[in-house]
């Protein structure tokens, strides 16, 4: 007879973790829930509790008579995802702490406390996404940690994962799992994979989830909450005044207290001025913020990026890729846009070129570009260079045409035939 699988269960205190955990135990796994506190509720003064969480997280295992364990991975995250976060806004990017919280938190130390200290055969998580392995299947993967270098065993056999978007496409997480190791994908679970969001809501009323079910969906980044911003991130990085620059003219339009404050596409609400700029470009050096007087000025618009070196969930890139050296696919850089087609550009470094077919606005260094082939999320890399921006393409053809006039009527003046 064969022995009842373990699964543990990474519970929020949410609708999505709790039905996580209930169809665990309705296919007959002996499931554990565990609750990750990864911020410091000592520091925390907004909207966003992990004690209130932890409390609707162990009424949850407590009505599905399952353990309940707590950890907390607050050094952690400290060290491996907020501390990357103010250096990115330091150096004028826009991060992603979300992606690498899955990355370093969730899907490295959460796995290996399941799986060494709780005994696991597979760990759990409630987000919309699919892989291509069947339960069963993860189950009889080994357990292999994640390697110390870039370059895997060649003559090591194993069968590897594909992340798949989910089949409630509005509600697909892959993108924040775009980080994931082979490794770890090849022990979770995503029961909510094949399920929309209205029908997961269903379950849980229908199971007596009462009070996950009142509780507000998280949005953004879990450790600001709904409290402000710039207050937020004045805790911790220095004011570094400068000024707000007109693109079309250099005209100095007003002061702001930080680079790191304004991401490119938002409104810079400038004092004093009644009409509303957008944030086109930033000048670290010397502290200025370019903006533009409309929210589809051309200097928003961009189809050309470069990405740091790239994680595939494969870890090798797609085979297309290498042979051809370039490849055609879907990008994103938010979660919940549209996907937009491209080319990509296999660098010998790993990093790639990607071209998409049409001006998107607001592409932002230091967000995640995913890559996308049908239903498969190939994997991520940073974005960390831009191509010339309409504007910027458009002044060049009108100086080319201007030089072009020139030369003519210098012509004409040089050749009386003419």
């Amino acid at each position: 007879m064969q022995a009842v699988r373990h699964v543990v269960c990474a519970m929020s205190g949410g609708v999505d973790s709790a039905v996580t955990a209930l169809l665990l135990r309705r296919r007959g796994y002996q499931v554990t829930g565990v609750f990750m506190n990864n911020w410091d509720v000592v520091d925390e003064h907004g909207a966003c509790s992990a004690e209130k969480d932890c409390e609707d997280a162990y009424r949850v295992c407590r009505k599905l008579d399952i353990p309940f364990h707590q950890v907390s991975y607050v050094k952690e995250y400290w060290h491996e995802v907020f501390s990357y976060f103010l250096r990115e806004y330091e150096k004028g990017r826009t991060p992603n702490p979300d992606v690498l919280c899955n990355k370093h938190i969730k899907f490295n130390h959460f796995l290996n406390y399941a799986i060494d200290n709780l005994g696991a055969d597979a760990i759990a998580t409630g987000h919309y996404a699919r892989t291509s392995h069947e339960d069963e299947e993860i189950f009889q993967q080994p357990y292999l940690k994640a390697p110390q270098t870039l370059f895997r065993n060649r003559f090591e056999i194993r069968s590897n994962v594909k992340l798949l978007q989910a089949a409630d496409h509005f509600k697909d997480q892959t993108f924040f799992l775009s980080q994931t190791s082979q490794y770890a994908l090849r022990k979770t679970l995503f029961p909510l994979g094949g399920l929309t969001k209205d029908f997961v809501k269903k379950i849980a009323a229908e199971a007596g989830f009462h009070h996950v079910l009142k509780r507000k969906e998280s949005m953004g980044i879990c450790f600001i909450g709904e409290r402000n911003f710039e207050r937020f991130i004045l805790e911790y990085l220095e004011p570094q005044p400068g000024n707000f620059v007109s693109l079309e003219d250099g005209k100095i339009l007003g002061t702001h207290k930080g680079w790191f404050l304004f991401t490119l596409g938002q409104r810079a609400r400038i004092g004093g001025l009644r009409d509303a700029w957008f944030v086109v470009d930033k000048d670290v050096s010397t502290g200025d913020i370019f903006v533009a007087p409309c929210t589809d000025h051309p200097a928003l618009f961009r189809d050309l990026l470069r990405t740091d070196r790239m994680h595939w969930i494969s870890e090798e890139p797609p085979a297309e890729l290498v042979q051809n050296k370039m490849m055609e696919c879907h990008f994103r850089f938010q979660h919940q846009m549209a996907l937009v087609p491209c080319v990509l550009t296999l660098n010998q470094d790993g990093t790639v070129w990607a071209t998409l077919v049409k001006p998107i606005r607001a592409l932002t260094p230091g967000q995640f570009a995913v890559f996308y082939k049908g239903e498969e999320c190939l994997g991520s890399g940073k974005i960390v260079r831009l191509g010339p921006s309409l504007y910027t393409l458009q002044m060049g053809q009108d100086r080319m045409k201007s030089a072009a006039n020139v030369t003519s009527e210098a012509v004409k003046d040089l050749d009386p035939l003419t």
